[in-house]
């Protein structure tokens, strides 16, 4: 890696460091607390520390996972010293993630060169941060030089078309669309046809945000992605999941409603500069074994990252 390499992964670093911060202080204050005038890591650091990650919302079940790690290394290793602590327990959860995860590839964005554009489909609840994670993504696909076209395929609400449409001209790139209340459906697929026409290399597809029927939901998306695979016979080729990291727990249950209503195989995790709830990704990509592929930590164009488990753990946890 050349010396540029270097510069924008560092500054990449950086940005994750501001991003987190707030998760950061909050659990660093927590873990002081948990090992205060201790030395060694004993079963009321341990107790201390499930406390930590709990309302950290980590959540129970990957809590109890952490905290089974950090039990088996302080036997194996006989001695512990409460010092070890964050270096211990960025080891035991990165392994913990990359269990579950494989890291992504696509530090600049590229997409698999193929004759069909890459396709992804966006899901997710309104008020997440869907709309601008999409714009962020055609901004970082476009800065890697693919060409980009949008589909705003959430029929149902007018403002989600608008807000599409500012994204694309902000960063530059055409959306396609249809008159509210069409039909999701026949707008992805004249997206996918205009892609395919134009030679596009990446397309992202808007969808509408409700989850008030689970049933209508699902048929929905089946609908819209049958419709694509006419145009694409591959497509989706990403279903991604956008959720709003600082709503903690609220979070996990959108996603349980979401991968029980379409086959969600990517997850974007937003806004987690403005919370100190920062660990739902922890416990997010450990619980549904699905791939945290981007985060959002913050408002920029480039504040939009694919997620590094090892980067992301080390952050949180101040290692270098």
């Amino acid at each position: 890696m050349g010396f540029f390499g270097k510069l924008f992964s560092r500054e990449k670093k950086e940005k994750l460091d501001t991003g987190l911060q707030k998760t950061k202080e909050g659990v660093w204050s927590k873990l002081k607390h948990a090992i205060a005038g201790k030395d060694k890591i004993d079963d009321d650091v341990l107790d201390n520390l499930e406390e930590v990650f709990i309302t950290s919302d980590v959540g129970v079940e990957t809590t109890l996972k952490i905290i089974e790690r950090i039990e088996a290394r302080v036997k194996r290793d006989k001695y512990v010293g409460s010092a070890e602590l964050n270096k211990l327990l960025c080891e035991e959860i990165t392994e913990l993630l990359a269990e579950n995860n494989l890291d992504c590839n696509l530090d600049d964005f590229e997409v698999p060169k193929s004759d069909d554009p890459y396709v992804i489909m966006v899901v997710g609840v309104n008020g997440v941060g869907k709309t601008t994670t999409i714009g962020k993504l055609a901004y970082q696909f476009k800065k890697a030089g693919n060409k980009v076209i949008l589909g705003a395929a959430d029929t149902f609400r007018a403002a989600a078309v608008e807000q599409l449409d500012i994204w694309g001209e902000r960063v530059g790139v055409p959306v396609v669309k249809q008159k509210m209340g069409s039909d999701p459906a026949s707008v992805a697929y004249d997206t996918l046809s205009s892609a395919k026409a134009q030679g596009a290399d990446v397309v992202i597809i808007d969808t509408a945000g409700r989850l008030h029927n689970k049933v209508g939901l699902m048929n929905e998306l089946t609908k819209i992605k049958n419709v694509m695979k006419k145009v694409v016979p591959s497509a989706p080729h990403e279903v991604l999941l956008v959720l709003d990291g600082s709503t903690g727990q609220n979070a996990f249950e959108q996603a349980k409603q979401f991968v029980a209503a379409t086959e969600v195989n990517e997850l974007a995790i937003t806004k987690l500069d403005g919370t100190a709830k920062g660990g739902v990704v922890i416990g997010i990509s450990d619980q549904f074994k699905i791939p945290v592929k981007y985060i959002g930590i913050g408002e920029g164009m480039e504040d939009l990252q694919v997620f590094r488990r090892e980067e992301f753990v080390k952050s949180l946890f101040g290692q270098e």
